[in-house]
């Protein structure tokens, strides 16, 4: 899976279909007065969810099984369809380290994926990516360093105009310094470890060692991520493509860590985000976990922060992650486990007419379950359940 997969899961045959026919048999005979039975937190959300604040009419919503795997491969693509997999977030097998997928790259992944009856939805850029800024390759566009800098939101348009030559509609990019933070793993189910963030688990003495960025202001931060959004702008609306940012996982603290101040990580900050550019082709890569991980009580706030964006157009894509905990003290969950009604969830986005894929990014660890497949298919059956609930 991506390197953006911080753990990896599984579970034993018998509960992953259990789990299956759970999600898809029980949602869908007995559909939304359940639900609501088992969230009342959101009983006095479903009169927001009609109001448009935005003002903008809803769409038709198309909810679309979806994940994200590269380099994408026919071994790969075959476990998806098994499991019911429709769209993908993929990537050719080999760029050359050329900086850019040519126009010859997306074709051949494109006509891979359709081969496996998968539509090529998504890719995410060659760089930019949710790494420490340590290990990443082309970290120019993030430490503002000419002329790398340029180099890169060049070849990140290469990329853009290819996927619109060969129908692509979307690419995803992250604008991450510190890379996805972890501190370890707590216990779960069935002897899976998931894993955890707290916030009071990083030493004091460490909370000032600076990385390869040195001292990142928020005003510092927030030029280089405003200064690429609008370079790429004019080619995403020509080619028709849209460009969807992962939000800052997770949040850091007042003051920040490290020496940076993750500003996308909290939802003021991506609101903020959201309004750098008008254009259609500007917003985010939904990560339900990472925006729950930003909130005081997730249970309470997420479908708000959900509405919010939804209603504006800004969703273009839709990790579908639970967490249990709280803003600097979590842990990744399977889906139906943890704080957030995640068929609230999709309800709010259904409701606003998003048309997209939901997908699981990251999943628990098991040692019997070593590349996580038991756990992706486990969290594909969940997704496929509910989309069919509410069709």
């Amino acid at each position: 899976m991506e390197e953006t997969n911080e753990t990896h899961a599984g579970t034993s045959r018998r509960e992953m279909l259990f789990g299956t026919i759970k999600a898809v048999v029980g949602l869908t005979l007995f559909g939304p007065a359940v639900a609501a039975k088992a969230s009342p937190r959101d009983k006095n959300r479903k009169a927001k969810v009609a109001i448009n604040p935005a003002g903008i009419a809803p769409t038709k919503a198309d909810l679309r099984c979806g994940t994200q795997q590269g380099p994408t491969t026919p071994a790969m693509l075959d476990f998806f369809k098994r499991h019911g997999v429709t769209d993908i977030c993929g990537s050719p097998e080999d760029t050359g380290n050329k900086g850019f997928y040519s126009e010859g790259d997306l074709a051949k992944c494109r006509d891979l994926c359709r081969l496996h009856g998968i539509n090529l939805a998504m890719i995410p850029l060659p760089f930019l990516s949710s790494s420490h800024v340590d290990q990443e390759k082309r970290p120019g566009i993030l430490l503002a360093k000419s002329p790398d800098r340029e180099r890169d939101i060049e070849d990140a348009c290469k990329t853009i105009e290819a996927c619109g030559k060969v129908g692509i509609a979307a690419v995803k990019y992250n604008m991450s310094l510190l890379g996805v933070m972890r501190t370890g793993e707590s216990p779960g189910r069935g002897g899976s470890a998931y894993s955890t963030w707290r916030e009071s688990d990083v030493p004091l003495a460490k909370r000032d060692t600076l990385t390869l960025a040195g001292r990142v202001t928020e005003a510092e931060f927030w030029e280089r991520i405003e200064s690429f959004v609008k370079s790429i702008m004019p080619t995403c609306e020509s080619a028709k493509v849209r460009a969807a940012c992962h939000p800052q996982d997770p949040g850091t603290p007042p003051g920040g860590l490290y020496g940076i101040d993750n500003v996308l990580g909290t939802v003021d900050g991506l609101k903020r985000f959201v309004g750098i550019s008008t254009s259609s082709y500007h917003g985010l890569n939904f990560c339900v976990g990472t925006v729950s991980e930003m909130l005081k009580e997730p249970g309470h706030e997420i479908l708000d922060v959900v509405d919010w964006f939804a209603s504006r157009g800004r969703i273009f894509n839709v990790h579908y992650r639970n967490i249990r905990g709280h803003r600097g003290d979590f842990m990744e969950v399977y889906p139906d486990e943890g704080d957030v009604d995640m068929v609230a969830v999709a309800r709010v986005l259904k409701a606003r007419g998003y048309r997209g894929m939901l997908m699981p990014d990251h999943v628990p660890h098991h040692d019997d379950d070593f590349k996580g497949l038991q756990a992706f298919a486990y969290a594909q059956g969940y997704i496929k359940g509910v989309i069919q609930a509410l069709a």
